[in-house]
């Protein structure tokens, strides 16, 4: 993290315009990393069901999107030697880079990480074997920054980005942290020889232990969600705002040089929206 944190912000201070509040957003996120995993949550993930519970939610709904508000792509593609950044940009519009970045694909990647640790034997799998717990943090980190790359806007996408589209994304998500959230809290323990054995002897029982980590999952991850949502919303206004002032202008332009159209509803002097009528 340390290494990552170093060369980003040598890479922003080459920069003369780059925000220091993208700078912050990404050392923000590396930061939780080191959280989750060094702090007491990292002594205890392997002890305690909710606090593995909490680490997962960090990695997914809090580090990423942090990560994806320092705009790494766009630092990256201009910091980069001419042969890679060429790289990155043919790659970058690629199909199978369209295929990733397609809402119901970025769907899936967001809601299938938590499906698959918790819900298949890999979740035993990890508490048993750090390498396996390691490369499931990765992949989890990695599966919501694709997400909220493709979501935030913030660096160069291969698909143009719906925020109401994202709306429908985070109510998605948050009607299956909460079926999640219902099966591990009603259903049967998970990996219970493992937590039998490693139960250090003081906090929760094994249940109430489990209970406790499936609100973390289903409420935690909701809280977690917020941020973006407002930050989503935000966005919005503001790309509404932004386009009503283009076409105020452009059709002042048109005003001052005669050619603004005489006639018509205003829906069909609306370039955007003739060209949606028409394809119709």
């Amino acid at each position: 993290m340390l290494a990552l944190g170093a060369a980003y912000v040598v890479a922003a201070r080459k920069q003369e315009t780059w925000a220091p509040g993208r700078t912050t957003a990404f050392l923000a996120g590396l930061a939780t990393i080191v959280l989750v995993t060094c702090s007491f949550l990292g002594v205890y993930d392997t002890t305690l069901f909710w606090i593995r519970a909490t680490q997962n939610t960090v990695l997914l709904m809090v580090t990423p999107l942090l990560l994806a508000l320092g705009a790494p792509i766009t630092l990256l593609m201009r910091t980069a030697p001419p042969g890679l950044a060429s790289w990155l940009r043919h790659h970058g519009r690629s199909p199978f880079a369209r295929f990733l970045t397609f809402p119901l694909t970025v769907t899936v990647v967001l809601i299938a990480p938590f499906l698959i640790i918790y819900l298949t034997p890999l979740y035993a799998l990890a508490l048993d074997h750090a390498v396996v717990a390691g490369v499931v943090r990765v992949l989890v980190v990695v599966a919501g920054f694709l997400y909220f790359y493709s979501r935030v806007g913030l660096d160069p996408t291969p698909r143009g980005g719906s925020h109401l589209v994202s709306m429908w994304i985070s109510f998605t998500e948050v009607v299956f942290d909460g079926a999640l959230g219902l099966v591990l809290w009603l259903g049967p323990l998970l990996a219970p020889a493992h937590y039998a054995t490693a139960h250090p002897g003081w906090g929760p029982d094994p249940r109430t232990d489990q209970v406790i980590g499936a609100g973390v999952l289903w409420i935690g991850g909701d809280v977690a969600g917020l941020p973006f949502v407002g930050a989503l919303f935000v966005r919005w206004v503001r790309d509404d705002e932004k386009r009503a002032k283009q076409v105020d202008e452009r059709l002042d332009e048109e005003a001052d040089s005669g050619e603004a159209p005489t006639g018509g509803l205003w829906w069909q002097n609306d370039p955007e929206l003739a060209e949606r009528l028409r394809r119709r």
